[in-house]
């Protein structure tokens, strides 16, 4: 039984989808314009839907996961179980105003035209606020309304804020952070369930090896235990044996967050030729 899996049709979250899959050992023979396509070396079939259908084909068990925004789920989709956090796709979803408008607080949206993409997300986010404002539900670029008159603010998704930038805007609140995400339909079977549990396995082998690199050193042996002692790693380092006397070779795992300072420090404990790799799977 084949696991059916929704991706967006085109676009970045199309490209780093099909990279994971791919990080993954999974070969998709997906040609140009296909809307399915099969995996050579895995049972699944990929699905090429648009973003914003694909909250409703989880729901109806057209598809048994996908991999979208959760900015989408939000939006759409906030009673659909989240698998897995890719850690791809960040952005977020922000209100912006003219950069020539003064703005103090979200108090100043009281009364004004909003044009947005997004009009649960920004409903919800001002009503907590105690803000009442006109929404204008604006399907592709929101970034031009201010500038036609149809609004007085925008809401919508912001990566680098270039957008916003050369539109004249300025982010003012940020209603919520997002990256891609693994969702699951409720209706999913119990066969299909089996094979996600094996997608899962290899896609957190993936991401914990992205988050990581493996680190070679060479250490004098009198400095093995203060070295050890600020290392980050797994279970346990590795320490060899050099053919030079007196000194040992030191490999361990380090968290890419915390990578430069656990660096410097070793490099003051005596660390030396200190050699940096990419790890392309880890398991644990």
């Amino acid at each position: 039984m084949k696991l059916k899996i929704a991706i967006q049709k085109s676009g970045r979250l199309n490209e780093d989808s099909l990279k994971i899959l791919k990080d993954c050992g999974i070969s998709i023979d997906n040609g140009k314009d296909q809307l399915k396509a099969s995996a050579r070396n895995f049972p699944m079939e990929v699905f090429y839907l648009r973003n914003g259908d694909i909250p409703q084909y989880l729901r109806d068990g057209v598809v048994d996961v996908a991999i979208i925004g959760e900015n989408v789920l939000v939006e759409k989709g906030e009673d659909l179980r989240v698998a897995e956090k890719l850690g791809f796709s960040k952005c977020r979803v922000s209100l912006a105003v003219p950069k020539s408008n003064k703005y103090e607080s979200v108090r100043d949206l009281e009364g004004k035209r909003i044009a947005t993409s997004y009009p649960n997300t920004v409903a919800s986010y001002l009503k907590k606020k105690g803000v009442e404002a006109e929404l204008h539900i604006i399907s592709g670029s929101v970034e031009i309304a201010p500038n036609i008159g149809l609004a007085d603010a925008v809401c919508d998704i912001v990566s680098s804020g270039s957008t916003l930038f050369k539109n004249n805007l300025k982010e003012v609140e940020k209603i919520l952070t997002s990256e891609a995400v693994l969702a699951v339909s409720p209706n999913i079977g119990a066969e299909q369930e089996e094979v996600l549990s094996k997608l899962l396995f290899r896609i957190r082998s993936v991401l914990t090896a992205r988050l990581s690199k493996y680190v070679l050193m060479n250490v004098p042996n009198d400095k093995i235990d203060t070295i050890i002692s600020l290392l980050p790693g797994m279970r346990s380092p590795t320490v060899l044996p050099l053919a030079e006397e007196g000194w040992s070779s030191v490999h361990t795992v380090i968290n890419r967050d915390k990578f430069w300072e656990v660096i410097d420090e070793l490099r003051q404990a005596g660390a030396e030729g200190i050699l940096v790799c990419p790890i392309e799977k880890m398991v644990i």
